[in-house]
């Protein structure tokens, strides 16, 4: 049993409480929880147990329940993608979108190494102007007669913010991830009419896939990122036909998204959509002037090499709305959702008295962000309430810009999984700890039953447990910054 300690005279609650969980008979296990989840800042916490047994017999091979921690609860990490919400859990998630771009680039993880010799091209494609901003044009002075640091905040706000369209730029974000899907299906007609072929006759000779992650400009507008590859028809496994070639993928690329004209590519090869409304006009959603298609080198003689390719996407893959200038939270009202109203007991609609009918779980006027960004969400916040943009829900999207879409995707035969990746992380980290508890491995031809049950409990760490966490990521910035410091003087010597 612990021993009961006096604590009053400490101040501090964090100190307080690291102070009682040292005093703990398994102290060493709190913090071995703690380095376990790597630092991340908002671990869940789970109750239950686990057991696995031998189908056959019955027989209770381990056993694991939370009632035997010294907390009570098991500490898992959060897993959230983004950078700005935990550091720890984005390093994994880049690091798992690196090795999934780079296996559909050089092979492996079920991608044959053969791939690299498929034409493959690194595209960019950009939202267009809704007005002039305040840019760096080549280390030129801005329009507006400044000649702007790379970081001054002004970059990316309307020279003229009372006659930007910041209508046409939140519906584009709101419909760029459909113009992505539209773009993809448009890209293979475009390849079709480039060869003189139907899209029969295409389909049956290769398959076009790709992987793509969304990234937001200084402006608020998202633009993405794409690598895209020809295959055979089966997928990976098979190169396409020799007349297939990084020429022909270019030019269709550019040709779908309107950067050049051709006389074999009709109106309905050209993404494109339109969205109609009574309140805002007819719109036409479609790409920027500033299309970008590059070849990937596959022997790594080149700028964009398979490696700085996927370095690359995996970057921008933990990034979010707020590197624009955003807020990275929500804001409507949890209670009525953003509606700004509650369903009565009489069926009658009563005013949210958490938001007082406004749907906001805090007034966009008090957002501590740029006017540009404010204006933005207030008007995301305003079409969501127009009757044709209701499917859109562009309120609960708000703080997004109005952007709906998924950050990161890519086509099904491209190369492995996410989901792939961490089920062979979680088994090698299962497998890692029976080895260290001292589990008999079982026999290979016995089954194995594993029976679970586990419930959430909470999120976050207690307050002494964030002291041992903080020190824990700190040992890890140390370690990051010893091997970057290794790396960058060992290429002096290469």
């Amino acid at each position: 049993m612990p021993r009961m300690l006096d604590l009053r005279h400490v101040k501090s609650l964090a100190v307080r409480d690291l102070i009682e969980l040292a005093n703990l008979d398994d102290f060493d296990r709190v913090n071995e929880q703690v380095r376990q989840v790597a630092g991340c800042t908002r671990p869940v916490n789970l109750v239950g147990q686990t057991t696995t047994l031998d189908a056959t017999t019955r027989t209770v091979l381990r056993s694991y329940s939370t009632t035997d921690e010294p907390t009570g609860r098991l500490l898992t990490t959060c897993g959230n993608r983004r950078a700005s919400r935990c550091p720890s859990c984005s390093r994994v998630y880049a690091a798992d979108t690196y090795h999934l771009i780079k296996a559909g680039l050089s092979g492996g993880k079920t991608v044959p190494e053969t791939v690299r010799t498929h034409p493959r091209v690194f595209a960019t494609l950009t939202a267009p102007s809704f007005g002039p901003v305040h840019n760096i044009p080549g280390n030129r002075r801005c329009a507006c007669g400044t000649q702007h640091d790379k970081g001054a905040p002004e970059l990316g706000t309307p020279l003229r913010p009372s006659t930007y369209d910041y209508t046409g730029a939140v519906l584009w974000n709101a419909h760029a991830g459909a113009l992505w899907a539209r773009t993809t299906t448009y890209i293979r007609r475009a390849l079709a009419a480039y060869l003189n072929m139907t899209q029969k006759a295409l389909n049956a000779a290769l398959r076009i896939s790709f992987a793509k992650v969304a990234e937001y400009q200084q402006r608020g507008l998202v633009h993405f990122h794409a690598v895209i590859r020809l295959d055979g028809p089966e997928g990976s496994t098979e190169p396409p036909p020799s007349w297939a070639t990084v020429g022909a993928l270019t030019a269709a690329i550019k040709y779908a998204t309107f950067k050049e004209p051709d006389e074999k590519i009709t109106k309905d090869m050209r993404a494109c959509l339109t969205v109609a409304s009574d309140h805002t006009g007819d719109r036409e959603i479609r790409w920027g002037d500033r299309v970008d298609v590059r070849e990937i080198t596959a022997l790594g003689d080149g700028e964009l090499t398979d490696q700085a390719v996927a370095g690359y996407v995996a970057k921008y893959s933990t990034k979010s709305a707020e590197d624009s200038g955003t807020v990275d939270r929500s804001l409507i009202c949890a209670p009525c959702g953003g509606r700004g109203y509650l369903r009565g007991p009489d069926g009658f609609r009563d005013l949210c008295a958490d938001c007082d009918g406004t749907g906001q779980a805090e007034p966009l006027r008090d957002l501590r962000v740029q006017r540009h960004v404010r204006q933005m969400i207030r008007t995301a916040w305003a079409l969501g309430h127009l009757p044709e943009f209701a499917n859109l829900k562009l309120w609960k999207w708000a703080h997004m810009l109005g952007f709906r879409g998924h950050f990161s995707t890519k086509s099904r035969r491209y190369s492995t999984t996410l989901g792939a990746l961490r089920d062979v992380r979680k088994a090698w980290r299962t497998a890692q700890a029976h080895t260290d508890a001292g589990h008999d491995q079982p026999d290979e031809n016995t089954t194995l039953v594993t029976e679970s049950s586990w419930a959430y409990l909470a999120s976050g760490y207690r307050p002494g447990e964030e002291l041992l966490a903080a020190q824990t990521r700190h040992e890890i910035d140390q370690a990051k910054q010893a091997a970057d410091r290794a790396k960058a003087e060992g290429e002096v010597w290469q």
